[in-house]
């Protein structure tokens, strides 16, 4: 090959002589087995020739993210390298070999060692195979009629991709379904070493490498004008956001829904639903449509009340009508965490007989899942094959109640899931009197400490020897009594530091008269407000009525106190709390059995102490 060609020519001409779709080529004569045939002094030097001959987009991996070069001279400054290059050489790691699942179970395994010797928590959550698959089986069960015959064409999206654990088994699910479909897989990461896997296996599978990007999907999203059929993803649990927040609070605030946030910001603690809201805004709006499937905790079902981030996120989806199901899963299924996690499975072109409707699904008892024959970190069990099926035969045929699985899946209507809080006042009523205790209280209030020192002491003299000690359950009569008073002592003062007065001489009591403002209306009592959450298919009045009226009669509804969306009377939430729907009651043990115990605890401590004294 002339040595004048340029790069990309070069790229062009080998790609065409490689074939297969495979996008790697290495332009030196060296092999792993004619470098171990050379003499071990010079395996870093050929190491290096090696590496630097493969073609640009294998050298991006190499040197920029896994950092090769740096890594092969600690090796060999530590006079290890040739004995880590003899491991490796002897080791069959082609793709027919090894699998990227397989190559995935690797890294994650690595991940879960170093944080355990670290003690830390590992910040990346590797999917173990069954999940993925069913993630990837629940998002076409309902699409067989799309996927079949010639000439179909699906794109799939991870926007936290990983090392390509989910683009690649989805890839393998589809084609498995239907051999001819062509497959495009596309993706974003982070993590320089997961991204270098998976544009690894992009390359040597035949795939597009420039399809998967390097980077913060949340802030610098590398497919911004693209859209796809299906997206599936396991983003970070609990990771905060903090230290990229800027460029997502400016979209939210300048863009709008025309954005990504413009539903809402969670809290900044957790991102998980800014992933999924980025995935939302890349769902087709052709009679096609999308699907998603998304693994999170149980934080996005319910964190935040009404009006919070969270919360408005979920009324967006919601009253959207994009959420099919919620499948929850079973705990200690992930290698560095044991919490509950939950599949949320979305689309924007739902079955007729699933408009309006969301389906929840308790698949985490032990039904459908075994034990690990031997524990990987956390992961202790697994989901088992015929555990998977029948959590996607209860999804496709949208069970509701009734047959074997009344107690896992239920039907509700979207609206279920809202409620309106309402601001529930009760009235203001005060006792006032003169007291050494309260006048103490009045010479610490601020408005007091302005006062000059002649100032503050004719307000005392007033105060102190000009009230009567006369406890006042009416504030009209004792206002009138306090003015007549600093008349009397010919004090002027002005309306702070009347205020003043009047909060440090009054306490709190119910046998009191209610405090009325200039209009004549009752004033409410903040240590009293209240707030109800009225279902949102109830009229608010009613539950009042029902709820309120009957056990505090003079108490009302702060009718100020409106949602910022439909301007109704009470803010608007929404929440999904698996444990009110799937609440399954477990008996005490027999008071008897604890008795029983605890004797033979006490005992057993007895005869310990007995052992101690000698």
């Amino acid at each position: 090959m002339p040595p004048c060609i340029d790069e990309q020519t070069r790229d062009m001409m080998l790609y065409g002589a490689i074939g297969s779709g495979i996008r790697v080529y290495n332009i030196s004569t060296l092999t792993f087995a004619k470098i171990r045939a050379q003499n071990p002094s010079d395996v870093h030097k050929n190491l290096i020739a090696y590496i630097t001959a493969f073609s640009d987009s294998v050298r991006d991996v190499f040197l920029d993210k896994f950092l090769f070069t740096d890594q092969l001279k600690r090796l060999a400054d530590a006079t290890i390298l040739w004995k880590v290059f003899e491991q490796f050489a002897a080791l069959d790691l082609r793709p027919e070999a090894v699998s990227t699942l397989a190559m995935g179970y690797l890294f994650e395994d690595l991940i879960r060692r170093f944080s355990e010797i670290s003690n830390e928590t590992a910040g990346e959550h590797f999917t173990p195979r069954e999940v993925i698959r069913l993630i990837v089986d629940l998002i076409i069960v309902n699409d067989d009629e799309k996927l079949r015959g010639q000439g179909i064409i699906r794109q799939i999206y991870d926007p936290a991709c990983g090392t390509g654990g989910m683009l690649a088994l989805a890839e393998e699910a589809l084609k498995e379904f239907n051999p001819d479909i062509r497959v495009e897989l596309f993706g974003q990461e982070l993590n320089g070493e997961s991204f270098g896997i998976c544009k690894s296996d992009m390359l040597v599978t035949g795939h597009d490498p420039e399809n998967i990007a390097f980077g913060n999907t949340l802030t610098q999203d590398a497919h911004k004008d693209r859209r796809f059929h299906y997206m599936l993803s396991n983003p970070p649990y609990g990771v905060d956001w903090k230290k990229y927040q800027e460029p997502i609070r400016e979209e939210a605030a300048t863009q709008g829904k025309d954005g990504r946030f413009g539903a809402g910001l969670p809290r900044i603690s957790d991102g998980q639903l800014l992933f999924l809201q980025h995935m939302i805004s890349k769902m087709r709006t052709d009679e096609v449509g999308s699907r998603i499937g998304i693994v999170m905790n149980g934080s996005p079902l319910f964190t935040g009340g009404a009006g919070s981030g969270e919360s408005e996120i979920r009324r967006w989806m919601l009253e959207n009508d994009w959420i099919e199901a919620i499948v929850a899963l079973p705990t200690d299924l992930f290698y560095n965490t044991g919490i509950q996690t939950y599949v949320w499975l979305l689309t924007n072109r739902k079955e007729r007989k699933r408009r309006g409707k969301v389906q929840l699904i308790d698949a985490s008892g032990e039904r459908f899942w075994a034990p690990m024959r031997k524990n990987l970190g956390s992961k202790r069990r697994e989901i088992r094959d015929d555990g998977r099926e029948t959590i996607t035969h209860i999804f496709h045929e949208m069970a509701n109640g009734g047959g074997p699985w009344s107690t896992v899946s239920k039907i509700f209507d979207a609206s279920d899931f809202g409620y309106r809080e309402i601001r529930v006042e009760r009235p203001l009523r005060l006792n006032f009197q003169s007291t050494p205790e309260r006048i103490a209280r009045l010479k610490l209030a601020k408005p007091f400490l302005k006062l000059d020192p002649a100032e503050q002491d004719d307000v005392l003299n007033v105060v102190a020897d000009h009230l009567p000690t006369t406890l006042f359950k009416d504030r009209p009569a004792f206002e009138a009594t306090l003015t007549k008073a600093l008349k009397g002592a010919g004090v002027k003062i002005g309306a702070p530091v009347r205020k003043a007065i009047l909060s440090a001489l009054s306490e709190r009591d119910e046998s009191a008269a209610i405090c009325l403002d200039g209009d004549g209306r009752p004033e409410p009592d903040p240590e009293l407000r209240d707030h109800e959450l009225v279902p949102l298919n109830e009229d608010w009045k009613d539950y009042v009525a029902r709820e309120v009226t009957p056990f505090v009669p003079d108490a009302w509804v702060d009718a100020t106190y409106r949602d910022d969306t439909d301007k109704g009377v009470g803010r608007v939430g929404y929440e999904i709390n698996f444990n009110r729907y799937f609440y399954r009651y477990v008996a005490p043990r027999p008071l008897v059995e604890i008795d029983a115990e605890l004797k033979t605890l006490e005992a057993d401590i007895a005869n310990l102490l007995k052992a101690v004294a000698g």
